[in-house]
């Protein structure tokens, strides 16, 4: 099977390309940078916001990943959501043209009873372009993926690395369930050929078995580096400010923070749970997916607090 990875340089898209070339697929990888694909498989050179280079890559593929996003520092004056619309619909359209039969997303866990911030707004409007391309569609909602290349984690672990004391705003209190890295990486390879999404087009959220807040998030974080930073709950919260705070002290990008701490309004939890029954998936608890990824994170750089 003919099959494309957009974003193959990022975390998502890295991780990925192994796993598919093992199971047989006949890989190609799209990155605006073909030298920093990691691995050895075809690289087209493009640009999925400006279309450059979709076609040629599309060319013959039968199932299509769409693993890109645009949260971060630009020099063209758009704002993201205006970004990834527009990096969508040129994904979409060039899929369309050459009748790929089946694409994949990975996007982000959405109530959608709810009014959503602009970051879950535009990662929707994306799910429903990339699904609508294709006769057969699976769209994949994580919430925070725990994994050493996963910027969520790292923000988190280089915040209670170099916090003393940890503030917690109201949002503390919401409850999410994040899901382990490898267990992301299952859930697409089996995206490409699940018979569920044959003729169809399925939305599927994934997530680890454990319910937590986002405070016992980075509680549990903290416990497991066996820190002592305390934690101190405040009654109010400006996420610009802390957001930019926040940023700084992790090192981290404030244009990819801001956005997914103004997403923290409210609990987000799975729709249900078959989509660990339908890809043939066995999730790992939080703890565990945690020291895994610490344990992978130590082996490329030393962590200050370990």
């Amino acid at each position: 099977m003919r099959t494309l990875v957009t974003g193959a340089t990022g975390f998502a898209g890295s991780a990925l390309v192994p796993p598919l070339v093992a199971a047989g697929h006949d890989v190609r990888a799209f990155a605006r940078d073909p030298s920093r694909v990691a691995h050895d498989v075809p690289a087209f050179r493009g640009d999925v916001l400006t279309g450059e280079g979709l076609d040629a890559a599309l060319d013959g593929v039968d199932v299509a990943y769409y693993l890109v996003h645009s949260m971060e520092a630009s020099t063209d004056g758009l704002p993201f959501e205006e970004r990834e619309r527009r990096s969508a619909e040129h994904f979409a359209e060039a899929a369309r043209a050459a009748d790929v039969r089946r694409t994949v997303y990975l996007g982000v866990m959405v109530d959608e009873t709810r009014p959503l911030s602009s970051h879950l707004r535009s990662r929707l409007a994306v799910e429903r372009s990339v699904v609508a391309a294709t006769p057969e569609a699976v769209a994949l909602r994580a919430s925070i993926a725990i994994g050493p290349g996963s910027r969520s984690f790292r923000f988190l672990v280089r915040l209670v690395e170099r916090v003393p004391v940890l503030p917690l705003p109201p949002w503390r209190t919401h409850r999410t369930q994040p899901i382990d890295e490898r267990d992301v990486t299952a859930a697409l390879v089996s995206a490409a050929t699940t018979d569920a999404a044959d003729g169809a087009r399925l939305s599927l959220d994934i997530a680890g078995p454990d319910v937590l807040s986002y405070g016992e998030i980075l509680e549990r974080i903290r416990d497991l580096m066996m820190l002592r930073r305390p934690s101190i709950g405040i009654p109010f919260s400006s996420t610009p400010i802390f957001g930019r705070v926040a940023s700084v002290l992790a090192g981290e990008s404030p244009e990819l923070i801001l956005p997914l701490m103004g997403g923290l309004s409210g609990d987000l939890l799975v729709r249900d749970d078959s989509w660990a029954r339908t890809l043939g998936v066995r999730p790992h608890g939080f703890d565990r997916a945690v020291n895994h990824a610490l344990l992978q994170w130590e082996r490329e750089e030393p962590l200050r607090a370990r």
